[in-house]
């Protein structure tokens, strides 16, 4: 239920942030997708996960989508 309440939110950081953000939605329902939580440790849905350039995890949080603290995020990254 929480995953689909973020979508809104994912989706305008989606569309705003297009050249500096990739998104990738994981079904952690499907066998794929609960590999991949359980190798980043996502123990509550939905996780967001925000890796650098590098792939080096910078920011993590669960629940509600922050769309500014993602910009943010990506503006100190730069």
């Amino acid at each position: 239920m929480g995953c689909a309440a973020a979508k809104p939110a994912v989706d305008r950081l989606e569309e705003k942030e297009s050249d500096r953000l990739k998104v990738i939605r994981v079904n952690v329902q499907d066998p794929s997708g609960r590999e991949l939580g359980e190798r980043f440790g996502m123990t509550f849905t939905p996780t967001f996960i925000l890796f650098d350039p590098q792939g080096a995890e910078t920011w993590r949080t669960v629940g509600m989508l922050d769309g500014e603290e993602v910009s943010s995020r990506l503006d100190r990254m730069a």
